[in-house]
């Protein structure tokens, strides 16, 4: 069984063992595939593995001995999922391996907007603190969470962390999910509008579907408070970027900490990169050791489910082993 991993790096660049997948057949692994190395790479291999590299109807297509993609993330809109279906194909994800980490990830960027920890450790490393007259100095004004607001949008694995660590601060926690949240729930249901309205801090956690694209437009971005702060480690076309770069150069927005962008890497004239108060890193809440180990480790379990006929975390409704 020939399995082909078209863009292994970001998932182990060298910290990890490819061993166990590496046990289940003929293993061909490659850091990074342009578009147009993909269809040759991948061509007669049954099993390819993929994490942001894109496979659309017209390159499945070509593959025709395709018999399953694994996407090794939890977000797989990188591949055309009917086309797939369509011809037989099984896709699955691996849901829920970085839920700790992605939700320590928006409220490092949280901490980093309320108290500026870097900014202010950058001025005491150039000795600014040495020459200064006073025991201490600050540049932003300084925000205590607790007694604020914070509205979570998607509610699922990473939004409940995220709430539970935000209620550990001290902070009233709005919800919205498509899903209904049951009342045991400690946050307040609420719907997307008034999240934006009432909400001192609204973090991201939805999926990107057509519904949802542009979600944070400039009507949303108009019904923040101007002292508000917006973070997305979600999916960066959840975010109109244009309208969130005005209304932070405005003044309009206090603040942003993104982990994603709509286009990765983004181009030199992204208006965020050079947007006031815009903290920007590069897609890294999902990385830590400990969630790209559990991540290899699922990706492969779906692999040998796939393979004994009894797939799991298939998102394209196609229920069915090799044969």
């Amino acid at each position: 069984m020939q399995i082909v991993v078209l863009d292994g790096y970001t998932l182990n660049p060298g910290d990890l063992s490819w061993d166990a997948l590496s046990a289940l057949g003929d293993c061909r692994i490659y850091d990074r595939s342009e578009p147009d190395e993909i269809a040759a790479r991948a061509l007669g291999a049954p099993i390819v593995l993929v994490n942001k590299t894109e496979l659309p109807r017209d390159l499945l297509v070509q593959l025709p001995g395709l018999r399953y993609v694994g996407v090794l993330a939890t977000g797989y809109n990188v591949v055309d999922t009917d086309a797939a279906a369509e011809r037989g194909v099984l896709v699955t994800n691996v849901p829920a391996y970085g839920a700790a980490s992605v939700a320590q990830m928006a409220i490092a960027h949280l901490l980093n907007l309320t108290q500026r920890v870097a900014y202010h450790a950058g001025t005491v490393a150039e000795g600014r603190w040495s020459r200064c007259p006073d025991f201490c100095y600050w540049d932003y004004p300084l925000v205590e969470l607790s007694g604020l607001t914070l509205g979570v949008i998607g509610y699922g694995r990473i939004g409940r962390q995220v709430a539970a660590l935000a209620r550990a601060f001290g902070m009233e926690v709005l919800a919205h999910d498509v899903a209904p949240i049951a009342a045991s729930e400690a946050v307040r249901p609420a719907d997307v509008d008034t999240i934006f309205r009432e909400c001192d801090v609204v973090s991201l956690h939805c999926p990107l579907t057509p519904e949802n694209r542009n979600l944070v437009d400039a009507r949303r971005l108009c019904l923040m408070k101007p002292t508000a702060f917006l973070i997305n480690t979600s999916r960066g076309p959840l975010v109109d970027e244009q309208a969130l770069a005005e209304a932070l150069n405005t003044g309009r927005l206090a603040g942003a900490g993104l982990d994603v962008l709509a286009i990765e890497p983004p181009a030199p004239d992204n208006p965020l990169l050079r947007a006031r108060n815009c903290f920007i890193t590069p897609h890294i809440a999902w990385a830590t050791r400990s969630a790209r180990a559990r991540l290899l480790e699922i990706a492969v379990e779906n692999i040998r489910a796939f393979l004994s006929g009894q797939p799991q975390n298939v998102v394209n409704g196609v229920g069915k082993g090799p044969g």
